[in-house]
């Protein structure tokens, strides 16, 4: 049986965001106060500056530790289990109502498409109270596959 060689292929920014732009399954990393990591599986997308979103909450502990230390690493996963993923650093903020109101239009537009009704999306938006993590990439590792090292392909 043939061995699956593990790749790394590396791209600039819009190759980058070319990857991403498909996929939605995200892994957000941010930090405790103690310095301890906190990972959150989230859904997420690329606005049109480019910048990864993620809707949210105020009040949970991604969104805290976001507008504390302004970084968050993402790993972004491809839809099967041993398909390609890169991790992304950046700087990122949290965005509140009222500014968010329009941010998560564009966070939807990018993960789902168009609403059937944007009126009252904006609406559930500011009556849940949602917030919206935006990162902006600074540095990203290669798109990496997993398997064997090329050395053991014979």
């Amino acid at each position: 049986m043939p061995r699956t060689i593990a790749t790394n292929t590396r791209v600039d920014l819009d190759g980058l965001l070319d990857f991403v732009r498909p996929r939605h399954r995200f892994v957000l990393l941010t930090t405790r106060v103690d310095g301890s990591p906190q990972l959150s599986p989230v859904t997420g997308g690329v606005d049109a500056q480019g910048r990864l979103v993620v809707a949210t909450y105020p009040e949970r502990a991604k969104s805290v530790n976001v507008a504390r230390t302004g970084r968050a690493p993402v790993m972004v996963q491809s839809d099967e289990f041993n398909g390609p993923w890169v991790q992304i650093d950046g700087d990122a903020e949290l965005v509140t109502l009222p500014e968010a109101v329009e941010p998560l239009v564009d966070y939807f537009r990018a993960v789902a498409g168009e609403h059937s009704d944007w009126d009252e999306y904006r609406a559930a938006m500011v009556s849940q109270g949602k917030a919206l993590i935006r990162v902006t990439p600074v540095r990203w590792g290669p798109i990496a596959t997993g398997g064997f090292p090329a050395r053991l392909a014979g």
